[in-house]
This record gives C-alpha cells, structure tokens and sequence, in this order.
C-alpha cells in the first residue's frame, strides 16, 4: 500500500516553491494566503522537516524543500501530460440536434462554433426535418420548433420570438405598385410548406381578403421560397430574423411595416430521461443567449423603421 502525504498539500507546496511565494501561490490556486500557509504547515509536519525558511520580507526553500521540489515538479508535470493524452483517448459527448432545414442554414450554422468554442468535449451532430416532433422519437437529443406543442415526457424552452411579416425585394416596392395589401392582387404570393401562417390569415389580420385569381408560387421548403423572393418573383411571409442582414442592407424590405406582423414562439424540447443534462444544459442556455441577440438586432432595425408594437 502506497503511503503517500496530503496531495492537496503537495500541489500546494509546488506552486509556492515555484513561485517562492506564498501571496503568489495563492493567486494561481484561486485560495487565501492562510491557506497556502496552512497546506505548507501540513506538510511539513507531515514529514517532520521545515521545506522553507520564513523571515518577515522573504521566503526561501530550505535544501530539503529544494530537494522536494524537484521530484514534485516532475511527478505533478508527467501526472498533467498523461491526463492530458488520457481526454485525447475518451470518446466526446453526443450532442444530437434536430432543426428545421432553413433555421439551420441560415441561423444556427452561422452561430454554432460559439458553442463549439464554450463546449469543445461535445460532438455535434445536426439533422434537419420539417414536421412536427414525435413524443415517441429517439432520434435527437435536442429538437428545434416553432410553437411545438408541450408533449409528456419532454421538457421545453423558450429561447426566441421570431416576427413574421410580408417580405419582398425593395425594387418591388420602388415601382410603386406595393402600397398597401390591396395592391398583392398585382403580385405573386410566395408560399411554403412550412409555413407558419397562410397568406389568407395574414390578409384576415391585415384587413384585406384573398383574391379568387391570385397568384401563387409553391415550394416545399422555405430555403427555396426565400431564393425566389431574393430574385424578385414574389412576396412571401417570412420570419424576419432569417432575413434580418438583407433587411438591414436593404435588398428585402417589409413593405406593409409593421401592420400585419404575427409573432411565434422557438423553442428547444429535450425528454426528460436524457443521459447527458449537462451538454442539452449548456446547448440551451447557448440558445437563449444566441436568441436574445437575434431579437435585440431584429427589434433596433424595427426601431429605426418606426415601428411600434
């Protein structure tokens, strides 16, 4: 059996020689000068024999301590390196996330390595769909959805509010043909599949009604529907923080405002069995603060638009 003095004390007593200061030693250990003292004092008695000589302006090891110090040294400096190869040789964290396919091509991919960098242990593992999530899947750890319907066994969090308004190029609204939404008969309504609300809803909500020969131009998914928006084809409705950097630059544009705009909660859902809280933990408080941002960018560019809501 190994007879081995107090490990905290010796790890103590390394950093002070090395520093040959106690003051120092416990700045690097994050604890108070009288601990450091106190961990020294320990092993001392512990070997019966002084490792330092202490006068009221300076501090010296005593040839034992040196002595120590040496063999300390290299043992702590071989035990860092093998701990080290030991983390490069332990399988990573499996974070698997599941996301609707334009949030994460164009918000979460551009965001992710924050997180990487917070969390470099974790794996992740990104996949895409466009339905609901089924209370029974084990497929992610993680899912990503708009206004997801609370499910047994599965815990939710709230992470952003998106804002969902009519979006177009600005050389439709430059002709002059794009004043209020009467004036979408002269145009193509882009839709989605996906889409949060139809564009007969909004125009419910906007005080206008759909025309029996509208026209309309279907996708499946929104990553498509955005192209043909950018490319002058139509109006669609689109959450604005997806489309914030073109807003903010001027190539697309709200042309109604802020009238008509419908709002919708993100959130992040996990079961409750999960294995590994701590990765799903820090993935969700990364999203909330990601989020946050998102929607102070998106609420300074509505505010110079003067919008109020």
């Amino acid at each position: 059996m190994r007879k081995l003095p107090p490990l905290n004390a010796v790890r103590t007593f390394e950093a002070a020689a090395r520093h040959v200061s106690f003051t120092n030693a416990a700045e690097e250990l994050h604890v108070t000068h009288g601990a450091v003292s106190r961990q020294v004092a320990l092993l001392e008695d512990w070997f019966g024999v002084k490792l330092f000589r202490r006068a009221p302006s300076q501090l010296s090891l005593t040839d034992a301590g040196q002595i120590y110090f040496r063999e300390v040294t290299a043992i702590l400096d071989r035990l860092a390196l093998a701990s080290m190869d030991m983390q490069q040789h332990v399988a990573p964290a499996v974070l698997r996330v599941n996301a609707p396919p334009t949030f994460t091509m164009r918000w979460l991919l551009g965001r992710i390595s924050s997180f990487q960098r917070k969390r470099p242990d974790v794996e992740l593992r990104l996949t895409t769909s466009l339905g609901p999530v089924n209370a029974n899947d084990l497929g992610s750890d993680v899912a990503i959805r708009g206004e997801q319907p609370a499910m047994p066994g599965w815990q939710s969090i709230h992470f952003m509010t998106e804002l969902i308004a009519p979006v177009c190029h600005v050389e439709l609204l430059e002709q002059g043909q794009l004043r209020t939404p009467a004036d979408l008969t002269n145009h193509t309504l882009i839709t989605y599949l996906t889409e949060p609300y139809d564009w007969k809803q909004w125009l419910l909500s906007a005080g206008g009604e759909m025309s029996s020969n509208q026209r309309k131009l279907r996708f499946e998914q929104m990553y498509f529907a955005l192209q043909a928006t950018q490319e002058r084809m139509g109006v669609g409705l689109y959450p604005l923080f997806l489309v914030i950097d073109e807003l903010v630059d001027k190539r697309l544009c709200v042309p109604f405002g802020s009238l008509g705009i419908r709002k919708r909660s993100y959130s992040a859902l996990f079961r409750d069995d999960v294995k590994d809280w701590s990765a799903i933990a820090d993935f969700c408080a990364w999203l909330t603060e990601a989020g946050r941002e998102t929607e102070q960018v998106t609420k300074a560019w509505a505010q110079s638009m003067g919008w109020k809501f």
